[in-house]
C-alpha cells in the first residue's frame, strides 16, 4: 500500500533531502528501488484477473473543451467467487497507486483470499497517468511533457475516476444496491480513506493499510520517519545501529580522492561508470529505508526479493566478525539483502534510470500535493543529522517543472488537523491499520477516532502487511489483524443490508 513508491524510491526521487546536494531533493516515493529490471521477476495477474479498459474523462472539474478530452483507463475483474448482482453481493475495489496496477494487485493478496467469504467481485483500478491509463492517446511522453499536460494527474482527480468507473460498472453489472468497499495500502491506502470520506455515497466502507495520511504540514514531525528506522535497526542489534550510523563520515572522507572513489566502487560492486559520494550514501541508505518499511514476517518479493524479517538479516552481515573492521564489507553485505538477495547482480549500475512499474509521475504529484516532510534527522538518528528544506523541495519543483509545491492543499481538500475532533461526528466505516516498524506509521492514524473508525496498530507490522497474501508461516499477530479486519467488514455489510430491510444475508 504508501507512504508511498512504493514507492514509493523514488518511496515514494528517493533521495534524502539535503542542502548539499541538488539532486537529493528530488521526492521521496512510497515504493521504488534501483536495482536493474532483469533482477526483478514480476508474475503475471492475468491469471487471476481480467483486464478491461474504461472510457475516462480527463478533467471532472472543469467545462472547458480540453476537459472533455478522454483517455482509456486499465481496470483489473476477478468474478470467479462473485454471488451476482441478484444477491447484492459486495464489490471490493482497490484505489491503486502511483504505478502500474497489476504490481499492486499481485501484492494485495488479501483481498483474493476473503473473496469467497464474502461472495466479493474484484476489482483494481489504475490510477490516471500511471501504467497503461496514460492520457493524450495513450502517449506517455506527450502526457508528461510538461505541467500543462500534467496538470491533470491529482488525487481529487483520480478519486473521480474511480467514482465514476464504480457507478458505471455497478450500472452494466445490474448491481446497483450491491455494497462497495475500498482497499488500498500506502499511497492507496490515503486515496481508500479520502474516497469514503468524499464519495460516502459509494462506498460503505474503507480499509486502508499504511496510509500517513497525517504525514503533512507540521501534523507529524518531519524527523518520525527516520526516527522510526533509526528504533528498527537499533532494537535489533546496538552494534548494527552504531556501525550504520558512523559509516557516512567514514565514506565522505574516502570519496574525497579518486583513489577513495575507485575504493568504494571496488568494495560495494558499482559497475564502470559515474559515482559520487552522495550517489553512495543515497544507494545505501536506500536499501536501509526499504528494508524498514517491508520488514515483514515472512520472504517477499515486493520492492525487491528478500528473506522474512530482512532488518535482522541485514544486522547479521553488520554483526558478522569475519567482516573485522571493514565497514564498506559490512555495508556492502547488508546492502546485499535489498539489491541482491538472489544474487542475480554482477554490479550495480548509478546511471541506470529504468522505471520498471512506471513509478514517475509521483515526482510530479509531489513537486504540487504530496508534500510530505520525512527527512530530518535528529543526532541520534542512524542518517546524518540533517533538516527537511522546503525552500530546497520548491527549487527542485520549480527547476523540474516550473511549479511550486502547494503544501497545504490536501488538509485543505481532506483535512488532518485535530482529525479525532473533526471525523468522530461525521465520518465512519474506516479501518486503518498501521505497522509500528513501517517508518511511514508516524504518519498514520494510531488511535480509534470513533466506534466506527477503527485503528488497528501492531507493533510488529510493516508496510500494508495486512494486505499481503496469506501464508501458513504468518505469525499470529497477522492472522489476528486480518480476522479483526474480516469481522469489521462483516458487520459494516450486514447493517447496510439491514438498513436495504434485506435481511437474508448472513455474513
Amino acid at each position: 500500500m504508501a507512504p508511498w513508491m512504493l514507492p514509493l524510491i523514488y518511496s515514494l526521487i528517493f533521495l534524502q533531502y539535503s542542502p548539499s546536494s541538488f539532486a537529493k531533493f528530488q521526492p521521496r516515493y512510497f515504493p521504488s528501488s534501483i536495482i536493474q529490471p532483469e533482477s526483478r521477476s514480476l508474475h503475471s495477474t492475468n491469471k487471476l484477473y481480467k483486464t478491461k479498459y474504461f472510457t475516462q474523462i480527463l478533467d471532472h472539474f472543469n467545462y472547458n473543451p480540453q476537459s472533455y478530452l478522454t483517455f482509456q483507463q486499465r481496470y483489473l475483474i476477478n468474478d470467479t467467487f462473485w454471488g451476482g448482482p441478484k444477491t447484492n453481493a459486495p464489490i471490493f475495489v482497490y484505489t491503486g497507486n502511483e504505478g502500474e496496477i497489476e504490481w499492486f494487485a499481485q501484492n494485495t493478496g488479501f483481498m483474493y483470499d476473503i473473496a469467497p467469504e464474502f461472495k466479493a467481485l474484484l476489482v483494481f483500478i489504475e490510477h490516471r497517468y500511471y501504467g497503461k491509463s496514460i492520457p493524450y492517446g495513450g502517449d506517455k511522453k506527450k502526457a508528461y511533457k510538461n505541467s500543462k499536460t500534467l496538470g491533470y494527474l491529482s488525487s481529487t482527480q483520480a478519486l473521480a475516476d474511480y467514482a465514476t468507473l464504480i457507478v458505471d460498472l455497478k450500472n452494466n453489472l445490474t448491481a446497483i444496491d450491491s455494497p462497495v468497499i475500498v482497499f488500498g495500502g500506502s499511497y492507496g491506502g490515503m486515496l481508500a480513506a479520502w474516497f469514503r470520506l468524499k464519495y460516502p455515497h459509494v462506498a460503505i466502507g474503507a480499509l486502508a493499510s499504511s496510509s500517513p495520511i497525517l504525514q503533512f504540514e507540521n501534523i507529524t514531525s518531519q524527523y518520525s520517519f527516520n526516527n522510526i528506522i533509526t528504533q528498527d535497526f537499533r532494537s535489533e542489534s546496538e552494534n548494527c545501529y552504531k556501525v550504520i550510523k558512523g559509516s557516512w563520515e567514514e565514506i565522505t572522507e574516502t570519496a574525497s580522492t579518486h583513489q577513495g572513489l575507485e575504493l568504494l566502487r571496488k568494495s560495494f560492486h558499482i559497475c564502470k561508470n559515474y559515482i559520487s559520494g552522495d550517489y553512495l550514501e543515497s544507494w545505501i541508505s536506500t536499501a536501509f529505508i526499504y528494508t524498514a518499511m517491508t520488514d515483514y514476517p515472512t520472504p517477499s518479493n515486493f520492492l525487491a526479493p528478500m528473506p522474512a524479517y530482512p532488518i535482522k538479516q541485514m544486522c547479521k552481515a553488520i554483526d558478522n566478525p569475519r567482516f573485522g573492521n571493514d565497514t564498506f564489507a559490512k555495508l556492502y553485505h547488508a546492502a546485499n539483502i535489498y539489491y541482491n538477495y538472489t544474487g542475480d547482480v554482477s554490479c550495480f549500475n548509478f546511471l541506470d534510470d529504468s522505471d520498471p512499474h512506471d513509478l514517475g509521475g509521483w515526482q510530479w504529484q509531489a513537486c504540487t500535493e504530496m508534500v510530505m516532510p520525512t527527512s530530518g534527522n535528529n543526532k541520534d538518528s542512524i542518517f546524518p543529522a540533517s533538516t527537511y528544506s522546503y525552500m530546497g523541495h520548491a527549487q527542485y519543483c520549480q527547476e523540474a517543472y516550473k511549479v511550486q509545491p502547494r503544501p497545504t492543499w490536501i488538509t485543505t481538500e481532506f483535512g488532518g488537523h485535530d482529525i479525532t475532533r473533526v471525523l468522530k461526528r461525521f465520518g465512519s466505516n474506516i479501518i486503518f491499520f498501521n505497522g509500528l516498524r513501517d517508518p511511514w506509521s508516524g504518519g498514520g492514524v494510531l488511535k480509534n477516532i470513533s466506534k466506527s473508525i477503527i485503528a488497528i496498530v501492531e507493533k510488529e507490522g510493516a508496510h500494508h502487511v495486512d494486505l499481503r497474501f496469506s501464508t501458513t508461516e504468518d505469525p499470529e499477530w497477522l492472522q489476528n489483524v486480518r480476522k479483526r479486519e474480516i469481522s469489521i467488514m462483516k458487520g459494516w455489510i450486514s447493517k447496510y443490508y439491514h438498513d436495504m430491510g434485506d435481511d437474508s444475508h448472513t455474513h
